[in-house]
């Protein structure tokens, strides 16, 4: 299993350059069942992360751009009368595939969003009536814009939440800035990557994750970051007990990527910003200063040893 997660690392850093951490972050959200939302200017990789992510994978995948007019049937499918046959049949729509990339999401109207999200949450479709479930492993990589970006429509705070992580790629260094320029077409490197994991293996990756130990340490310290956020003294939104579970799923995931099994504080502290910052500060809803600050504080505030 290490082998194979490292294989998996080395693949998306050989396109994805010097960024080890959001790669790390991004795999762990995965490996936990958790949705992605990567958001950045335009132009930081976002996409290309996302589809190299996909491609590791080896799982069914479609990409769809969402624009102002995209519409929820175009996401989820419809029904369409068929006079050979006399009857309505189903066209199904990218959500029927096992990695959906959802590409510039906050440029589509909140119905259309709302129509990903719920399909998100609850693993299936329904669609004149009739309900469909969605195929298993399922994830959702959506990129978004800054919010100052003209033609983008905020996600509500209770959409926002359907994500387990929000990360950031953030500019590169010099060096790896250098490694770019020099590096063939980045289109045709995304081309040539093929699946590192098959669906089975895939799985048997998450039921390791999922075998992870937790002693309750670490579960009074989750608990003590989360109840943190509730005080009347702190100026950000809550943390949700679905908030906390995230965090859980999502710092096992971080330790067993690290070859532990068993989750120590610094896993909890490693992922803390990427799940709980746009849930802190959903209001503004873009990655800045202030969700940044809010986490900051927490982690400092709340004492790993009598975190309640």
């Amino acid at each position: 299993m290490e082998t194979l997660v490292a294989k998996v690392l080395t693949q998306i850093g050989a396109v994805v350059m010097g960024k080890p951490h959001q790669i790390k972050l991004a795999l762990s959200c995965l490996l936990a069942k958790g949705h992605i939302l990567i958001e950045d200017l335009p132009g930081m990789g976002k996409t290309t992360l996302a589809q190299v992510l996909s491609k590791t994978l080896g799982l069914s995948y479609q990409r769809t751009q969402f624009t102002s007019d995209l519409m929820p049937s175009d996401v989820i499918g419809i029904s369409i009368f068929e006079q050979a046959s006399n009857q309505f049949v189903l066209h199904k729509g990218p959500i029927f595939n096992q990695v959906v990339l959802a590409d510039e999401i906050n440029r589509a109207s909140p119905k259309t969003q709302s129509a990903l999200l719920e399909a998100m949450e609850e693993h299936q479709v329904s669609i004149d009536g009739i309900t469909h479930p969605l195929p298993l492993p399922f994830f959702v990589i959506a990129t978004q814009n800054p919010l100052f970006h003209s033609g983008t429509n905020p996600l509500p705070e209770s959409q926002l939440d359907r994500f387990m992580m929000r990360i950031s790629i953030g500019f590169p260094s010099v060096q790896a800035e250098r490694e770019i320029l020099l590096a063939q077409e980045l289109h045709q490197k995304v081309e040539n990557i093929g699946p590192i994991l098959s669906g089975e293996q895939l799985k048997s990756l998450q039921e390791a994750v999922e075998n992870v130990s937790v002693n309750e340490q670490i579960i009074d310290y989750i608990i003590g970051l989360c109840r943190y956020s509730r005080r009347d003294v702190f100026n950000g939104n809550p943390l949700s007990p679905r908030a906390g579970k995230s965090l859980l799923k999502a710092a096992k995931a971080w330790a067993f990527i690290d070859n532990r099994d068993y989750v120590s504080p610094d896993d909890v502290q490693a992922v803390f910003p990427s799940v709980c910052e746009h849930r802190l500060d959903a209001g503004i809803n873009t990655i800045d200063q202030v969700s940044d600050v809010l986490s900051k504080t927490i982690l400092e505030r709340v004492d790993v040893l009598n975190p309640l």
